[in-house]
């Protein structure tokens, strides 16, 4: 028999013996080159292992949220006030969802404000379709994802959660891109701009604190903020140079001036490549790119304020 004619049998039979994959069984055999050492190995090492999270428990604790009405007096003023400010929730009931009433319940058991940033990290993983609606089949799934199936367990996710979104650049990334989705109502193209503020003004701040906005390397990518802006400066990753806080209010200040209604999806994606390469005087922008119009003239606007103090 030959020596790759031997392994295949070697992979064949850990997988039948362990129930492994057939990755997981050539990675144990490379290793240990006898088949008896690379299975007890295995073996071993999924003693160590955590339970992992159970379906049924996780189900169970989404039908504990479902369909419920909210009966804490404080949460549901909270609510109102947010239905008035932001009109973003639909209010059909929904027997098979978690909807606005059973998250706020959950946010008062997981004790975690409604309005926390890390929320936007849970319904991402959750694969939330809307603000204050949960899919059970995407509950089960996100959580499994993170290992857990408790509520002691979430409320153990939250500050990893919280962690992950503002220190890691791509993860900052994947969720800042899933809020225009999720935050968006239902029927409309783009956001309102009342709604993009509030979410902007959870997103910014603990990225820029965490360090996922620092200024991203885009040597060799393809993408659209190395096409459209070759950005000098700063180049230590200290950030210093860049976007801050007063750029941030300085965006503010330029939408409620201007009078922006809404916030087009290309607009909100394209900002977060922006605020990542311009410089502090906006003197690396580039206006012949292909940035959206309300980039344009808010460099335009900005510079001349720089200019002018």
């Amino acid at each position: 028999m030959s020596r790759s004619s031997r392994k295949d049998n070697d992979i064949r039979e850990f997988v039948k013996i362990t129930g492994a994959t057939s990755r997981e069984a050539k990675r144990y055999l490379d290793k240990h080159q006898r088949l008896d050492i690379a299975i007890d190995s295995y073996l071993t090492s999924r003693e160590n292992l955590p339970p992992a999270p159970s379906s049924s428990q996780l189900e169970k604790v989404f039908n504990h949220y479902k369909g419920v009405y909210v009966s804490l007096p404080s949460l549901h003023i909270h609510w109102l006030r947010l239905k008035k400010k932001k009109k973003l929730f639909n209010l059909d009931r929904d027997d098979d969802d978690i909807t606005v009433d059973g998250t706020l319940n959950l946010c008062n058991d997981l004790a975690v404000d409604p309005e926390d940033v890390v929320l936007l990290a849970v319904a991402y993983e959750l694969q939330s379709p809307a603000v204050g609606r949960w899919k059970k089949s995407g509950w089960v799934q996100g959580w499994k994802g993170l290992g857990v199936d408790s509520l002691e367990g979430m409320k153990g996710a939250l500050p990893r959660l919280r962690k992950k979104l503002g220190s890691d650049p791509d993860y900052f990334r994947r969720v800042y891109l899933y809020t225009f989705d999720f935050a968006r109502s239902e029927g409309q193209r783009s956001l309102g701009i009342e709604i993009a503020l509030d979410f902007w003004s959870l997103l910014l701040p603990h990225g820029l604190k965490g360090g996922a906005l620092r200024p991203q390397d885009h040597s060799g990518e393809d993408d659209d903020s190395s096409i459209l802006m070759k950005a000098d400066g700063d180049d230590n990753g200290s950030g210093e140079g860049r976007w801050s806080e007063e750029h941030t209010q300085l965006w503010y200040d330029f939408l409620n001036e201007r009078n922006i209604k809404g916030i087009s999806k290309d607009t909100w994606a394209m900002f977060l490549a922006f605020l990542r390469t311009i410089d502090a005087k906006f003197e690396t922008y580039d206006m012949e790119a292909a940035w959206p119009s309300t980039l344009d003239d808010f460099v335009e606007w900005t510079r001349e304020r720089l200019r002018e103090s």
